[in-house]
């Protein structure tokens, strides 16, 4: 006679594949921070160079040769290089993915592991207590991590492969536009348009202040007089001539009110005002996020970081994986026109919208 006590014992072959599972999951996360190293210290960049010993490698970096033995051994044992006579190589391909300053170079992505989880044991009490962190408990290294994710792909993507999806867009801001950015950070985006867009004029607005210290500090470096930036909260985004195309860029699936942002960004457009939005590349239902390579990663982030914030101030508390479906819902309840969806060329993780004010 068989009793549900037998029938709740896990078969031990089950067992034991899922605690290798298990721990292939603590590994990567103990690469990932192993990256991080690589990339602050210039590792990477020196093992591009050529097959070296670790004392060689070493001295490439400037570094300790102990430390870098070391840290080989978990880039051997972790397949991103390799171990041959005595002298340890970077692949031309795991080369591709760790260096150089294109939109490949994914090293500076790994920053964000160690990064939000500082805040575990505070995240951890949000889970009992409710509320959540606000921005100023990832302040002040937040600012710079993301600056050096987003930056490659704009430098390479923007201009040339985002911006002609949008029908039209590449021209209206050649002929000359008022263009804001909600939810600018570090501001690069808008620098990088004033730049190729010399008769248009630009305007990035973010509560971060930080951030805005640094994308000041840019716009003067490069010389620029048609861009500025302001402090503003995106939810009070109320610009004092209506604009004629409006970004945010990875901004509003963390806001505290989303949906009070879209309805600003619509009712800052002039009549036939055009609307660029890159968020997370999710589905709305679970379900359809089932087997997306990006899926897991793009659910921590936000329940370490892009909720939480939300949920600080007591908003909607969207996350990351808001998904295309209720982002194109709320653009339309926003007021916004049809709105079409595509991957954005040389990032997987995101999406661009195009929409627009009806005339």
């Amino acid at each position: 006679m068989t009793t549900s006590a037998d029938t709740d014992v896990p078969d031990r072959r089950a067992v034991r594949e899922f605690a290798r599972h298990l721990f292939g999951v603590y590994t990567a996360g103990g690469l990932t921070m192993m990256i991080d190293l690589g990339h602050r210290t210039g590792l990477f960049e020196a093992a591009a160079r050529g097959p070296a010993t670790s004392a060689e490698l070493a001295e490439r970096a400037g570094l300790q040769e102990r430390y870098v033995r070391e840290w080989l051994g978990a880039m051997v044992t972790g397949g991103i290089m390799t171990f041959d006579d005595g002298r340890y190589a970077l692949p031309a391909a795991h080369a591709a993915a760790l260096t150089g300053p294109g939109s490949k170079n994914m090293a500076p992505m790994a920053a964000m592991v160690p990064l939000l989880g500082r805040n575990l044991d505070a995240v951890a009490e949000v889970f009992r207590n409710g509320g959540g962190l606000p921005y100023d408990a990832f302040a002040p290294d937040f600012t710079g991590v993301m600056d050096q994710l987003n930056r490659r792909p704009l430098d390479e993507l923007l201009v040339d492969a985002w911006l002609p999806l949008v029908p039209g867009l590449t021209e209206r801001l050649t002929a000359g536009a008022r263009v804001a950015d909600v939810g600018c950070g570090t501001g690069h985006a808008m620098v990088i348009l004033a730049k190729a867009f010399p008769a248009s004029t630009f305007t990035g607005y973010d509560i971060a202040e930080d951030a805005l210290d640094h994308a000041r500090a840019e716009a003067a470096a490069e010389g620029l007089t048609n861009v500025r930036f302001e402090r503003a909260d995106a939810a009070a985004f109320r610009p004092p001539q209506p604009v004629d195309v409006a970004f945010a860029i990875d901004a509003v699936h963390d806001q505290v009110d989303p949906a009070a942002v879209l309805r600003g960004i619509h009712d800052a457009l002039v009549p036939g005002g055009r609307f660029v939005m890159v968020d997370m590349a999710a589905e709305t239902d679970l379900a359809d996020n089932v087997g997306n390579p990006f899926a897991p990663w793009i659910y921590t982030i936000s329940t370490l970081h892009c909720m939480t914030v939300s949920l600080a101030g007591g908003g909607a508390g969207l996350g990351a994986a808001w998904g295309k479906e209720l982002a194109v819902r709320m653009l339309g309840e926003a007021g916004f026109g049809e709105v079409t969806v595509a991957p954005a060329p040389g990032q997987a993780l995101n999406l661009i919208y195009a929409t627009e004010r009806p005339g």
